[in-house]
């Protein structure tokens, strides 16, 4: 299992190097997306890690990239802390999924694995949207509005001034349809969101 790790931070891909090698990956380091590019046709196999920002050329044109070569290549985008809409950008391109920095080690390691299997295994269906899907009918109106700011990117206090509510029963509305919807963080949600049409 070959891991691509595209980002300009040298500390970030050493230590991805690492954590990645002691979970039994193979990798290849970039430090910009255009060797990686420059390499892709002879790219047949693998997943692609790949940080956002980047200068030149940024993660979404990688992204867009990988995808008009047609190449069979999952890509997970590594987006900033809170950068919502850059993760709903990226899903909509084809990114296979996205990881908020700082992540958690073992979820990222999760992640790949699940993006190997998938790609292995050929599956497009996620028996999780159906669910998904079903718990977003259960939804109060006004909790779906929230759900649409959160989709968005809005901090509760700008949703609270957009839905003219104060930004306490903005927090009580996002923890009602977090546990409605069963999302054990916003980047599930938004995960799933995305895939279900809804942003």
């Amino acid at each position: 299992m070959l891991v691509h790790v595209v980002d300009d931070d040298d500390a970030m891909r050493e230590s991805l190097e690492f954590l990645l090698g002691s979970a039994g990956f193979s990798v290849r380091l970039y430090d910009s997306a255009k060797p990686l590019l420059d390499a892709l046709d002879s790219i047949a196999s693998g997943c692609i890690l790949t940080d956002v920002r980047m200068p030149e050329t940024d993660g979404f044109e990688l992204l867009r990239r990988v995808r008009e070569s047609s190449r069979p290549v999952p890509v997970i985008v590594m987006t900033g802390h809170g950068d919502v809409p850059l993760a709903v950008e990226a899903m909509k391109l084809g990114a296979h999924d996205f990881v908020e920095k700082p992540f958690d080690d073992e979820a990222l390691v999760a992640l790949l694995r699940s993006a190997f299997k998938k790609t292995a295994a050929s599956e497009p269906a996620d028996p999780g949207l159906a669910e998904f899907k079903t718990r977003l009918s259960t939804l109060s109106q006004r909790e779906r509005q929230v759900l649409d700011g959160l989709i968005a990117g809005d901090a509760n206090k700008v949703i609270a001034i957009d839905l003219d509510i104060s930004p306490r029963t903005v927090e009580i509305y996002r923890a009602k349809l977090m546990s409605k919807m069963r999302a054990s963080s916003l980047s599930e949600l938004v995960r799933f969101a995305v895939r279900a049409g809804i942003a």
